[in-house]
């Protein structure tokens, strides 16, 4: 394609969109709108799935050990579980390491509780706090560090604790919720589709007579096609391009006005950053996409004269 032709094909396009002021309004209206609700939800489903992986990178395996247990097999035993493949990570936390992280964890009605049960009167079990590669795997690598008592004469370990039962269900939370997620923003991204494509189709079709004499009087299909095509793009992108900044805007308020909050809870939500090139990125992508589909398929109907 020549470049004057490519010109003409952009201001023709462009052209088509101002004078057609109401049909072009309504194309960027049902572009916007549905695009706008489809992003909420984006923005929701985006930030429950950053939260369900948050807690589930905090679920941990602890290894309490029996009384007296010699320092020599304490660390062969913490050896033995970080060879364990799922296992990213071992520490060991003496008893007394452990009376300090309850108390604060109490606070001041802890230090009354727990007075004098230091030294000797500790009645804490040393422990070892057990990170595992893949979360969901926490019951299996749970069940292997239990066996390596299975071939010692004296027996380490205690008891192994990771939540079992809460953690299987919290899984499964997790899990429905994602999915559910996905299906919501799924079903509206096709709702948006359809009623975006079907505005577009009527903008098309109230126009079906100026096509028709373009035809008739020559013009190849290509030629009647590329402004329509270049039409609907910038349809798409400024249909597009306001719910994003709408959405954008609305995000990083939200989140200066709540990041606070979010810290004293120990929430995180994904960062305006992370958001900002997900969120457009889709957006901009999809509206551009039905723009162009809406057109040339609207078009394709009346070239046949």
């Amino acid at each position: 394609m020549k470049i004057s032709t490519a010109g003409r094909h952009l201001r023709e396009g462009t052209k088509s969109v101002l004078r057609n002021g109401w049909m072009s309004f309504a194309s960027i209206s049902s572009i916007s709108i549905s695009l706008f609700i489809l992003g909420v939800f984006l923005l929701l489903t985006l930030n429950v799935n950053f939260l369900s992986k948050q807690i589930e990178q905090q679920v941990e395996i602890r290894v309490y050990l029996e009384v007296n247990t010699p320092q020599e097999q304490v660390g062969m035993l913490q050896n033995e579980i970080g060879s364990i493949p799922q296992v990213s990570k071992v520490t060991f936390i003496s008893k007394d390491e452990g009376l300090v992280f309850l108390r604060e964890k109490l606070g001041e009605s802890g230090k009354q509780l727990l007075e004098g049960f230091d030294g000797q009167d500790n009645p804490l079990n040393d422990s070892f706090t057990v990170e595992v590669t893949q979360p969901r795997e926490v019951a299996a690598v749970a069940e292997q560090i239990s066996k390596l008592n299975n071939d010692k004469t004296t027996k380490p370990i205690y008891r192994v604790s990771y939540g079992q039962g809460t953690v299987e269900t919290m899984f499964k939370v997790t899990t429905i919720v994602r999915y559910v997620g996905l299906a919501l923003v799924a079903a509206l991204a096709l709702t948006a589709m359809f009623l975006i494509s079907n505005t577009i189709k009527i903008t098309i079709v109230a126009r079906r007579r100026e096509i028709s004499i373009m035809k008739l009087v020559g013009a190849t299909n290509s030629f009647i096609r590329w402004p329509f095509f270049i039409e609907g793009a910038l349809l798409g992108i400024i249909g597009s391009a306001i719910p994003v900044g709408i959405l954008l805007y609305g995000y990083y308020e939200l989140m200066n006005s709540i990041q606070v909050d979010l810290n004293l809870l120990l929430i995180k939500m994904l960062s305006f950053e992370e958001v900002a090139v997900q969120t457009a990125g889709l957006l901009l992508g999809i509206g551009v996409l039905i723009g162009i589909w809406g057109s040339v398929l609207s078009v394709r109907k009346f070239l046949r004269v």
